[in-house]
Formats: structure tokens, C-alpha cells, sequence
């Protein structure tokens, strides 16, 4: 099964280690290091450049920063 995390972006669920809701969680420091450090790495994919509100971390290290909040994700991924 895929997600689909808007624009042509879609990710295996098996890959996915976790999806945060990027205000609530940049607010650690520890967050926009690692934000920081896998932009660095180009690591980091924007899905769209509409206000993100969520990032989408995966197995191989790669970030995917998404338009889409955490709940819609949510709700595509448990249907």
C-alpha cells in the first residue's frame, strides 16, 4: 500500500517511520537540527510550495515535507 502525500508523491506504508506535525514539532531544538542536518544531507523533499504543516520521516533517511496536515494524512493511511 502507498501513501499519497500530495503533488506526485507517494511513499510504501512499510517505509514510513513516522509523521509529525511540523509547527508542533519544530519547536524542539532537537527537531530543526535534524530538519537542518537532512536538508544539508538533501535529504529533504518539499512536496509542494504551499505552507508546509507536516513532514513524513522514512526508513532511508529521507523527509518529505508536505502541505497536508497530520490528521488528512491519518485518514489516508488507515483507509
Amino acid at each position: 500500500m502507498f501513501l499519497h502525500l500530495g503533488n506526485d508523491y507517494i511513499v510504501k506504508y512499510k517505509d514510513i517511520v513516522g509523521i509529525f506535525d511540523i509547527e508542533k514539532s519544530s519547536v524542539s531544538r532537537d527537531t530543526r537540527d535534524f530538519l537542518s542536518l537532512s536538508s544539508k544531507a538533501d535529504k529533504v523533499i518539499s512536496c509542494s510550495y504551499e505552507m508546509p504543516k507536516s513532514f513524513i520521516l522514512c526508513k532511508n533517511g529521507t523527509v518529505y515535507i508536505s502541505q497536508l496536515s497530520c490528521a488528512t494524512l491519518l485518514k489516508r493511511f488507515n483507509n
